[in-house]
């Protein structure tokens, strides 16, 4: 089975939260207990995607959209379109002090996969991939432990 849910969200700060909240409820209306793995890690995702798009966005885009689809893989997509050509960059990663430059790494890090996709004058999406790190109700030892 595979459902999806979209939101349409304004682009302001308070935006951020609004997006962890409806993301964290629909999976859990899904399924997906709160707390587990794949929820918390979908749910940093689709915070640090929605910031992006706040902080860097277009200054005359008044909305965003963002996407989460939960697959019957077990799976989850989550995609954040907005109206801006450019592509996000993954700078140097940041210092201990510096307090931005971290969302992408976040991304990085969390996801299996991600990318950004073009939609011609409508912008771009930048989507991302979590899957579960291992089989549900596997013990993780040494020698099944993903390295990446």
């Amino acid at each position: 089975m595979l459902r999806r849910k979209t939101l349409r969200l304004p682009r302001h700060p308070a935006s951020v939260g609004l997006a962890r909240y409806r993301v964290r409820q629909h999976l859990a209306a899904w399924g997906h207990a709160t707390g587990d793995e794949i929820t918390e890690r979908v749910v940093l995702l689709a915070s640090e995607l929605a910031a992006n798009v706040v902080r860097h966005g277009p200054i005359m885009e008044r909305e965003f959209e963002m996407a989460v689809t939960a697959r019957a893989d077990g799976s989850c997509f989550i995609a954040v379109s907005d109206e801006s050509p450019d592509n996000p960059v993954l700078h140097e990663p940041p210092t201990g002090e510096d307090e931005r430059g971290r969302g992408l790494h976040l991304v990085d890090q969390l996801a299996q996969n991600w990318g950004v996709r073009h939609r011609g004058r409508q912008g771009k999406t930048v989507w991302a991939v979590v899957r579960h790190t291992r089989p549900h109700g596997a013990v993780q030892t040494p020698q099944t432990r993903q390295h990446r």
